[in-house]
């Protein structure tokens, strides 16, 4: 009996040691640019270095095509011995598709192109060439291809130098380019000769490495830029800094795209954290906005180069609206996509037309979540959910993380705790709430453990280097992981969500997928090694960064299959990669109790809102640490304008449930989470708007203003849509803050109703009560003010419409109403409204298309019972309804009807159903 006890012993301190490993991040513990050989290879090349040219140029298939060889023998590229082949395509919308490969007919590894994120629906607005257009540019001797692009826009392939760029047709000018700065290499396969030391080591982990160097890097430069923006995930400024060039030090590292698990994560580093999306938009007052996408799920770097880093080695003249990058991946092909807008909404519409329109959520998933590592047992539950109804604070979902499960085993419950989960789950249901249980992708492995049996006795497990099942660490011990890059072990997973397969669960339960990065505690930087391999001989560190959206597709596909198809997932990630909007919401990971993460929580939100992640938001209150009430309040004022908002806290931390911190700042909790319920018909109508053209629900400032410089680097403050613009305290004690209104025209204080002029940055007078928020000038937003204890039991509430009127005394807005959460608003089944406000008049109309303008599928009974006028300049006292002919007073009235506020103009009880047609003339 002893030998077993301490075989078991050993496992046992090893992973207490790896947990608390990868509790305390420390840099040492992972792998910097010169510690990764591709990056520092690539990073050491000097521009010029690049030997290749374009030759035997056609077109084939409505593409052009091309070979890539060298010009002469350059000593730096003896590995690229055979000739790279160039495939240029064309789409719909000013989209240009570049892909470089080897061109070997019968390779013994074939490189790895990333499956499964370009849908079909782009794939068919492929626009076929039929004729390439030669031409000398530049005063080169040889010739370039011109295609065309769309209306206003070329494409060009410079034979020699080779380069590709996007160009102006009228002028010449160009977008953007790729390899204008000299600087693109493509390291092929090759056979391994005696001598040859391919190993790679970093600590105690060595990756064999069996087919050598393969990366590849690049320049692209973006024309009329003044900054860039995306490429998440990081902790930094949305517009992001130079990491190489004259005073950079700070920012010497490139930014790191390479999905890990970071414990308390630092704010204002290249980093790189849960999820990579390999999208760069530019942005400048002299162009516009343009985009580039690298469809590449290996490890990336990326340089943003200083505005003079190439001043002595120049094949460009210096240009202050020029950005310069570099591009470097492990490996992988060249697939790449110009977007060239050219504003910021064209290049995000036109990147999502690419990787997916986000996923329309069910609207409960839009209020807020309550969570906590852990929720103890049924009766915590039960008492936290009957402690909001208590307070009188709504809530939709509650959430339990893994300790619910039995022995760290998903799709189980712990049935000492939870003895009765489905009771459970109906009975929140009862209240129109919601549960939501974590499943991660490491698979304990237990003889007795369901899961884990079938996947073993079916080889579903992604193998180590020898060929054997990857046999991990994570919080069960010893794990292996699902090889989730098969189609048939997708569909498999997603069985294991059906209600009789996950015992316990019912249709009220929806699911987190934390950890699927994938984290391993025992493995090279806390992941799992770049050898071990997956299905059709792929190794992991050609498809790492695709794990995590693999993992998240599986199981939201399960809940659509659970479902029969028709109710809409709800599944939240921590990993993800471009295209994981199409199956559900991402959180920033796990940030601390501290003011500056709650500060660099803006830019984070929004730099994956342009990057296609629209649902997304940060832990209110910080999952590590206990937060100083004060911080706790002003994070719940912010946290209520993300467009995910949940609570959330590690186990080691005290409680921290909105009612358990005093009388003051349970109504200060309460009023942030009322204001979220207020605005969930804006938030759900913008929610469709990102659903159908990509335009994200939480917006930075330019996006709405392009041509106000003062909005390019300003990321403390950003939009809800075109409407609402948010500000927000991240300083302790803070009497004033200091509020950049953009625009010529003016906004109005969400509380008091004041006008503030836009253009201006005003000194905004803070309290304890509420962070600057403000509605512009010339937009109508939807509310309903009537809170209930969630967002169903809201259906059928009335709504009020807050009118602010500009210069020109007008105003519009929209409103989007459907069943919300089935697939019928797909047939038509829904309602939408369009606002306007002209020459005294407020008017309702129909929004939607021809098509479905006569749609009998949805309606609501839901009528108008306020209209609140703000900015209304000539005194009015009636007001007339149309159908009916009749009058109503025009008086004062609370700009909110719960909370404090100022007295505003308003029109109250015009009894018009919102769905209907109608107009209200001001006598």
């Amino acid at each position: 009996m002893r030998a077993p006890a301490r075989a078991l012993v050993f496992p046992l301190i090893v992973l207490l040691v790896l947990v608390t490993s990868a509790y305390s991040w420390k840099k040492e513990e992972f792998r910097d640019c010169n510690q990764t050989p591709f990056c520092k290879r690539a990073r050491s090349r000097k521009p010029g270095s690049c030997n290749l040219r374009a030759t035997d140029v056609s077109i084939s298939d409505g593409d052009l095509i091309a070979k890539l060889v060298p010009k002469e023998e350059n000593p730096e590229q003896l590995h690229n011995n055979k000739p790279l082949v160039l495939t240029l395509s064309v789409y719909q919308d000013g989209v240009m598709r570049v892909k470089i490969d080897e061109d070997d007919q019968n390779p013994k590894k074939k490189r790895f192109q990333v499956p499964d994120v370009i849908g079909e629906d782009f794939l068919n607005t492929k626009l076929w060439l039929t004729r390439v257009k030669e031409e000398q540019i530049d005063g080169d001797s040889s010739f370039s291809s011109v295609v065309y692009l769309s209306d206003g826009y070329e494409g060009v392939l410079r034979h020699d130098p080779f380069e590709i760029f996007a160009r102006e047709s009228k002028n010449g000018k160009r977008v953007l380019s790729i390899n204008s700065n000299g600087l693109f290499d493509f390291e092929q396969l090759r056979e391994k000769k005696e001598g040859d030391d391919w190993e790679e080591r970093f600590r105690s982990h060595t990756d064999t490495r069996p087919y050598g160097p393969q990366s590849i890097s690049f320049d692209v430069s973006f024309y009329g830029a003044d900054f860039v923006y995306g490429i998440p995930q990081h902790a930094t400024s949305l517009a992001l800094k130079p990491t190489r060039g004259p005073n950079v030090e700070e920012y010497s590292e490139p930014y790191r795209l390479f999905n890990l698990d970071v414990f308390e994560y630092l704010h204002e580093s290249p980093f790189g954290l849960y999820g990579s999306i390999p999208f760069m938009i530019s942005h400048g007052k002299a162009r516009g906005s343009s985009g580039f996408f690298w469809l590449n799920a290996a490890e990336m770097q990326i340089d943003v180069l200083g505005s003079d880093w190439n001043s002595n080695d120049s094949m460009l003249p210096l240009n202050n609206h020029r950005v310069d990058t570099l591009w470097m991946s492990e490996a992988g092909v060249v697939d790449t996509f110009f977007f060239i807008g050219p504003g910021p909404k064209d290049v995000v519409r036109q990147y999502t037309s690419v990787t997916g329109r986000p996923s329309m959520p069910q609207l409960f998933a839009t209020a807020y979540h309550q969570c906590r590592w852990n929720y103890r047992d049924e009766e915590d539950v039960y008492n936290v959910d009957s402690k909001f109804d208590e307070h009188d604070i709504p809530y939709d979902v509650l959430w339990l993380d893994i300790e619910h499960t039995d022995g760290k085993k998903y799709f189980t419950w712990d049935r000492v705790l939870f003895p009765n989960p489905e009771e459970m789950q109906k009975k929140l249901a009862a209240k129109g709430r919601h549960m939501v249980t974590i499943v991660d992708p490491h698979i304990k492995r237990d003889e007795s453990y369901h899961i884990h049996k079938e996947a073993l006795e079916k080889g579903y497990y992604v193998k180590d280097a020898t060929g054997k099942d990857y046999d991990g660490w994570c919080w069960p011990g010893a794990s292996s992981y699902t090889d989730l890059l098969n189609p048939e072990i997708r569909s498999w997973w997603s069985d294991k969500f059906s209600l009789d397969s996950y015992v316990g669960s019912t249709k009220y339960l929806y699911i987190w997928n934390d950890m699927n990065e994938p984290s391993v505690f025992n493995g090279p930087e806390v992941t799992m090694p770049r050898d071990a391999l997956h299905h059709g001989g792929v190794e992991h560190r050609e498809l790492h960064n695709l794990y995590g959206y693999y993992f998240h597709m599986a199981t939201s596909n399960g809940l659509l299959k659970r479902g029969d198809g028709k109710d809409r997932p709800f599944v939240l990630a921590r990993a993800f990669f471009a295209g994981s909007q199409r199956y559900g919401a991402i959180w920033t990971g796990d940030n601390t109790a501290e003011w500056e993460q709650l500060r660099v929580s803006v830019p984070m939100v929004l730099s994956l809102s342009i990057s296609g992640i629209v649902f997304s938001g940060a832990d209110v209150g910080g999952f590590f640490g206990n937060p100083e009430t004060e911080l706790l309040v002003r994070w719940y004022q912010l946290g209520a304008y993300y467009p995910f908002l949940r609570g959330h806290a590690h186990h080691d931390t005290k409680r921290r449930e909105p009612w358990l911190f005093g009388e003051k700042n349970t109504r200060l909790m309460r009023e942030a989470i009322h204001v979220r319920y207020m605005y969930l018909p804006y938030f759900y109508t913008l929610f469709r708007e990102a659903n159908s053209t990509g335009t994200p629900v939480a917006r930075p400032l330019w996006m709405e203003f392009p041509g106000d410089e003062n909005t390019f680097s300003n990321d403390e403050a950003f939009m809800v849509g075109n409407g609402l613009l948010v500000q927000g305290v991240y300083t302790e004690r803070a009497k004033h803050v200091s509020v950049y209104l953009p625009g010529e025209e003016s906004w109005y204080d969400l509380r008091s109703a004041s006008a503030y002029k836009g253009g201006h940055t005003h000194k905004y007078e803070v309290s304890e009560d509420t962070i600057p928020s403000f509605q512009r000038a010339g937009t109508i937003i939807p509310r309903k003010d009537r809170l209930r204890r969630s967002s169903t039991q809201m259906e059928n509430d009335p709504y009020t419409l807050v009118v602010a009127l500009n210069s020109s005394q007008a105003a519009e807005g929209e409103l989007y109403i459907d069943d919300g959460k089935s697939f019928e608003f797909k047939h038509g089944a829904f309602v939408h409204r369009r606002f306007t406000f002209s020459s005294g008049k407020l008017i309702s109309s129909n929004a939607a298309a021809p098509s479905t303008a006569e749609s009998n599928l949805y309606s609501s009974e839901c009528t108008v019972e306020r209209i609140i006028l703000l900015g209304l300049t000539r005194g009015a006292k009636t007001a007339l309804i149309e159908p009916g002919n009749k009058k109503v007073e025009i008086e004062l009235g609370p700009i909110f009807i719960q909370g404090n506020g100022g007295s505003v103009l308003t029109i109250r009880n015009p009894n018009v159903r919102i769905a209907d047609d109608w107009s209200i003339q001001i006598l």
